[in-house]
């Protein structure tokens, strides 16, 4: 009688860790289309601050030109402060999502307006941040403070050349790699490091990254391909990811490391892809592949699992009928994704935002979070026992891609722990 009743006390409680663990699954993971400002007919998401609860792009506005918005769950997508023109763009956002950068007219009038670099803060509204003795600028990053942004702007002789602006010391010139133009994409947390791509001395563009130290760095270009271009870049700008192009226009994804060089990320069964954003530590990139079939999807690549299809892995998110086409960047912790797709639902392209669930931490057996290692989680662990991949939540306790034996003798070693 004891036994029958233990049997069935452990069927009702695995029955409520696997109730449990699902709703936890379905609850952690979720795809957001942003939709479009109002009348707008399409959108593209940008940049995604690090909690997710920030991104920022382009939506065409009344039915007409493209205008920088900031989302928020709460808020909606709302349009930012222009420069006086029709057309402006947000490429960047900070950290806690308050500072904003981008690029915006500053005339109504084609003929006299030009294109300015602006940073816009929720107090301040946007802010001209000049250019660097020429007519145009244009802002693409921003450290996650907010305080050094990034891009590329005129000078007086009329070439095209990166900067980084702070509020003490302005816009400052970056440099080529011996041309004439150079642009930047991306900076580090700290704004020490800049990355993005320069003309060399025989006006090739090459992937670059920058320091105050070291000045501006060629990174290369992989093998068979003629010119690079850095996108992004880790927390500590130890990482650095972008394209390689060859002669005839067409693009790889590539990883930069110091130790190991330009890594060729590969595609999605086509000929080619472009990486875009990292996370802080630079483990996971994404950006747009081609497939088999010849058409580009948005791809998440990691260091242990290499280029996934986004479409694929998180089918269970899409309409049928949605696509999403580019991921254009990552929240510090690799858990949000912002780009643009395919929206079934309204029939037009609009941002996404794309909550993968937490990353894995690693811990002391408590599987539940809930202060105590005890037979729920021990329970969760063995019904995950063999599963590997990138999303296996804290059943996988030691975060090495599987829940196996490790997993299981951690929640043994610390049982009854904070019971």
């Amino acid at each position: 009688m004891m036994k029958h009743w233990a049997q069935n006390g452990l069927k009702a409680l695995t029955s409520a860790c696997v109730l449990s663990m699902m709703a936890t699954v379905a609850w952690s993971q979720s795809l957001t289309w942003l939709g479009t400002l109002p009348y707008g007919r399409w959108s593209r998401a940008y940049g995604v601050s690090a909690d997710g609860a920030v991104v920022v792009g382009v939506s065409n506005y009344l039915g007409g030109y493209g205008s920088a918005f900031r989302w928020t769950a709460s808020g909606g997508m709302q349009a930012l402060d222009t420069l006086g023109g029709y057309v402006s763009y947000a490429y960047g956002v900070s950290a806690d999502g308050a500072v904003v950068v981008g690029t915006a007219f500053d005339y109504y009038d084609y003929d006299y307006d030009y294109a300015r670099a602006f940073r816009w803060t929720v107090d301040g509204g946007t802010q001209n941040l000049g250019a660097l003795g020429g007519g145009e600028s244009a802002a693409y990053g921003v450290s996650a403070d907010g305080a050094v942004v990034v891009g590329g702007a005129f000078n007086a002789a009329g070439r095209w050349r990166a900067f980084r602006w702070t509020a003490s010391g302005g816009m400052q010139d970056l440099g080529t790699l011996g041309g004439g133009w150079s642009e930047a994409y991306g900076v580090s947390a700290d704004g020490a490091v800049v990355v993005g791509g320069a003309q060399n001395a025989a006006w090739q563009w090459r992937a670059f990254r920058w320091t105050a130290a070291g000045g501006m760095q060629d990174l290369g270009t992989l093998p068979g391909y003629d010119e690079s271009y850095a996108s992004g870049v880790s927390a500590d700008g130890a990482v650095v990811v972008g394209w390689a192009e060859n002669a005839a226009g067409r693009s790889r994804a590539f990883r930069w490391t110091a130790a190991g060089g330009m890594q060729d990320l590969g595609t999605l069964g086509g000929d080619e892809s472009v990486a875009y954003g990292v996370s802080a530590d630079g483990t996971v990139v994404v950006g747009e592949a081609e497939n088999a079939a010849g058409y580009w999807r948005a791809f998440r690549w990691t260091v242990g699992g290499g280029m996934e299809n986004l479409n694929t892995t998180y089918a269970s998110l899409l309409t049928n009928g949605s696509v999403l086409y580019e991921a254009r960047a990552i929240s510090p912790d690799g858990r949000y994704i912002v780009g643009v797709g395919y929206n079934a639902v309204t029939g037009r392209d609009e941002a996404f935002l794309l909550d993968t669930g937490p990353r894995c931490t690693t811990h002391n057996g408590d599987v539940d979070a809930n202060g105590c290692v005890d037979d729920a989680d021990l329970l969760a662990v063995l019904f995950n026992f063999g599963n590997s991949g990138n999303n296996l939540g804290r059943e996988d306790t030691n975060c090495d891609g599987t829940v196996d034996d490790a997993d299981l003798l951690q929640v043994l070693f610390n049982f009854g722990s904070g019971c």
